[in-house]
């Protein structure tokens, strides 16, 4: 019989235990071991049963053994010192708080459409999630005050299954607030605390808001099923990702605009600072800066171009996207109907939110509303997650900024990285612990010390690590057979699946296409036999799921399934569904070796290969995201690409073919050679050298110190010299914008001198060079003159190139003048120059701030 309403009741505690309920709704238990100890002791057979979850464990448990609990001495010892202990974490100065005071941010937004920080809290769906929740934690180990801000979905994303032809099933199991490590956000009165947006028709969106505490970091998640809401309302947050269009839009506006009345609820209710910096994870979140700019045109009496100003100045926006496929984009007159008609704002006009997402350049749809052009418009600040992945999105969003360079694209980069303590395998940090100082833990020196951990006892755990796998993933198989519909008469077989003395490669992610799943399927004559070697064996372990609507993607996963339900490498090869947190820590610290092979350069960082990295694991990669950065030639493996090649089965037959021999002739030899003690050495050195070296490189930590340094602080200042005296600076920005503008069109390069240098120049020599210019109704100190110099190419393109400012020299009338100044030649080989007018003002972030360039022609 099904039940018409469904709640959760909370356990009462007694007095002695009440700590566990903090205990149990601070996350920091998801990555502090001493934390998680406490709650299976409690029970270790639930906890098991409740996989690991403290406020299901806590809910499960009856009076008696509560009762018991409490009179066990020794028991509430602990629970006080753990409690003490989470005080002192939540209250201690750390990194943040040792830094130079004057310029940090009091506040930080962080806006993410996804979280991925433990899976009892089911509200992310890959990379992009993952990597939100490890900047949440590394910012909390680093007493960064970020405040994270989010939706509450009802069902998270979906449960993955299969059924017995391998096809991609999902369910949406509805998830109860009650019963997750959450609190409501209260008024002073005990209501619920709420946002609302207006939505056209005279309909209103209302969400409540609650809060996760990551540790010191508090997540604010938005929920629109409540009794409030009109049935189409109740549903916006009901799935991650799930449909589009219309629903989308709306999803995207609650976590923008309701996301930021969120905050200012946040700072009434709790006395927060307000945030000084909002930055964007991913363009969902882009309409926090409409609304933004709405509460300085409405509240503090600026115009949209001033306010726009102030918004760009504290605005940090990260692009997760290396294809323009992987944006959200909506119908323009879609966009309208929300921000004109009835829900129009005085002093902010449709047309000019419109701007903000428009593809107003060439290649782009008129008709279509941009998410991450508004992002880029609308952050003074951007950038991407990889050295690569920085150069794609120069070169994708080029169209913004035309006139300039790809190279000026004013998107820069910092490198993800991932949270150490929740993705490191217990086993292996105590095995660091127990031989290595802190200190060579932080810097990866001690793995290379002789005198720390020796050979023997790296392989050991190593082992111990890949049997843990082994025995997961058995499990795992069992289950998903079961769920497919074999009887156990059919599965006498999974005993001898997976072996904990092969070698394990592992390959999870998300299945686009791009990502290329099943590269290792072009040919199945040759992955078998690498499968079933009798002297170097190979088994893989593969996991994955595929957007519900996507059916090629499906396709994909049925393919690899139903090869690997063949009975000859059944016991070689595995698809593991519904791959998760839970999953993804179990597997990639028992990989041996993680593999990625996506087209190159499509993938923007991938962090799933530095946590099997920070475990041990070997990576065997593409050279794209991360790896094109940090693979030195001895932590792992670079899969050759075919560049070039525009035939896509060729393309992927050559890479197939180069993944099997790099797999056969160099991962398996070093894998299966063992000395006179059965120890692979040369393995092992590459796995210290992986530790040492990439160990500390791929920590969040270092990530989030970036952001800080790089980002979180030019961006406060920028924004307080923007937001001083009544925002004197950004209405003094707007008006110098608009009258540099509309002067443009009269500036120009009329005539360019150079000399100084002989026929024959040498490196040393000084080239002059002198520029005529017009600038009409603009003054010296509204332009840079500059001299762009370098190497240049047989057809006169600079493909590298420095830039120098020039000087005035003379004034003549009519709003002309020369600049002047010296160039040195540094290098030999061929050189060539121009000459480019761009605008000048302290108040710009880049020399492409502003879009406008006068170049010198040809």
């Amino acid at each position: 019989m099904r039940a018409i309403r469904r709640f959760t009741v909370r356990t009462v505690l007694p007095a002695e235990l009440a700590d566990l309920d903090d205990l149990a709704h601070n996350l920091r238990w998801s990555w502090h071991a001493p934390t998680r100890d406490l709650f299976a002791s409690v029970d270790e057979a639930l906890w098991a049963e409740v996989a690991g979850d403290p406020v299901a464990l806590l809910g499960a448990l009856g009076p008696e053994r509560l009762a018991a609990l409490a009179q066990d001495e020794a028991f509430v010892g602990r629970v006080h010192a753990a409690a003490a202990d989470l005080r002192r974490y939540l209250t201690a100065p750390r990194w943040y708080q040792e830094q130079d005071k004057a310029d940090l941010p009091a506040s930080i937004a962080y806006f993410s459409p996804e979280y991925g920080i433990t899976s009892v809290l089911p509200q992310y769906s890959g990379g992009l999630g993952i990597l939100a929740g490890d900047h949440l934690k590394s910012a909390s180990d680093l007493g960064v005050p970020i405040v994270g801000v989010g939706l509450l979905y009802g069902s998270g994303y979906f449960k993955q299954s299969l059924t017995r032809d391998g096809w991609q099933l999902e369910t949406y199991p509805v998830l109860d607030p009650d019963g997750l490590p959450l609190t409501l956000v209260r008024e002073e009165d005990g209501s619920p605390a709420r946002v609302s947006i207006d939505l056209p028709g005279g309909r209103t969106l209302n969400a409540n808001i609650w809060s996760a505490a990551v540790g010191r970091i508090p997540l604010l998640l938005l929920d629109s099923n409540i009794p409030d809401n009109d049935e189409l309302a109740r549903k916006v947050t009901d799935r991650l990702y799930g449909g589009g269009g219309e629903y989308r839009l709306q999803q995207e506006l609650l976590l923008g605009v309701g996301g930021v009345r969120a905050l200012r609820v946040w700072s009434r209710l709790t006395g927060a600072p307000a945030p000084e910096v909002f930055h964007m994870n991913e363009g969902h979140a882009g309409f926090l800066g409409v609304e933004r700019i709405r509460e300085l045109v409405t509240e503090r009496g600026l115009d949209f171009d001033a306010a726009r100003e102030a918004v760009r100045a504290s605005t940090v926006f990260t692009t997760h996207t290396p294809v323009p496929a992987g944006i959200d984009r909506f119908e323009a007159r879609l966009v309208a109907q929300y921000f004109g008609g009835d829900n129009a704002v005085d002093g902010i006009p449709v047309e000019r939110v419109l701007e903000l997402g428009a593809e107003d350049y060439e290649g782009g749809d008129p008709l279509l509303f941009n998410m991450a052009v508004m992002g880029l418009r609308l952050g003074g600040r951007a950038n991407g997650v990889s050295l690569l992945h920085g150069d794609v999105s120069r070169d994708m969003f080029n169209g913004l900024w035309q006139g300039f360079d790809s190279a000026e694209v004013p998107i820069g980069s910092i490198t993800n990285g991932v949270h150490s303590p929740t993705w490191v395998d217990r086993k292996l940090a105590d095995l660091a612990a127990s031989r290595l100082t802190p200190e060579e833990i932080a810097t990866g020196s001690g793995w290379l010390r002789p005198d720390g951990v020796s050979d023997a006892e790296l392989w050991e755990v190593r082992h111990e690590l890949r049997a843990q796998l082994v025995a997961d993933a058995r499990a795992r198989v069992g289950s998903s057979w079961h769920q497919r519909g074999a009887s156990p008469a059919e599965l006498g077989w999974l005993d001898d699946v997976l072996s904990p003395d092969v070698l394990t490669i592992g390959f999870a992610r998300r299945v686009p296409t791009y990502k290329r799943l099943t590269l290792m399927l072009r040919d199945t004559d040759r992955l078998r036999a690498l499968l079933t070697d009798p002297e170097r064996p190979v088994q893989l372990i593969v996991a994955g799921k595929s957007h519900p609507a996507d059916d090629q993607g499906k396709r994909l996963i049925q393919q690899l399934v139903r090869f690997a339900d063949e009975p000859d490498v059944r016991h070689r090869i595995v698809f593991l569904p519904n791959y998760d947190i839970g999953m993804a820590q179990t597997l990639l610290p028992g990989c041996d070796v993680w593999l990625n092979n996506p087209l190159r350069p499509l993938e923007a960082s991938g962090t799933s290969g530095m946590k099997s990295a920070l475990n041990g694991g070997l990576n065997l990669s593409v050279l794209d995201g991360w790896w094109d950065e940090w693979f030195d030639g001895e932590n792992g493996w670079a899969i050759p690409t075919a560049d070039g090649v525009d035939d896509a089965e060729r393309r992927d037959d050559l890479e197939a073919a180069a993944l099997y021999d790099l797999i056969e002739h160099q991962v398996a030899a070093r894998f299966y050679d063992r000395d006179e003690r059965g120890l692979p050495v040369h393995w092992l050195e590459m796995v210290r050298h992986t530790l040492a070296t990439l160990g500390p490189k791929v920590q969040a930590t270092r990530m989030v110190a970036d952001y800080v340094r790089h980002l979180y602080v030019p961006a406060a200042v920028a924004g307080r010299d923007l937001d001083e005296d009544d925002f004197a600076g950004a209405r003094e920005l707007a008006r110098w914008k608009e009258r540099v503008r509309a002067g443009w069109s009269h500036v120009r390069v009329d005539h360019v001198e150079s000399g100084g240098v002989s026929d024959v120049p040498q490196v040393g020599d000084e080239l002059h060079v002198k520029a005529y210019i017009s600038l009409g109704d603009l003054t010296p100190q509204d332009v840079e003159v500059q001299v762009l110099h370098g190497r240049v190419t047989e057809n006169d393109e600079l493909t590298t190139f420095s830039v120098a400012a020039l000087d005035v020299a003379e004034t003549f009338e009519l709003g002309r003048y020369s600049f002047a100044g010296v160039v040195r030649l540094e290098a030999s080989g061929p050189f060539g120059y121009t000459v480019r007018i761009v605008p000048r003002h302290r108040g710009l972030t880049s020399v492409a701030d502003v879009g406008l360039v006068a170049n010198a022609a040809g």
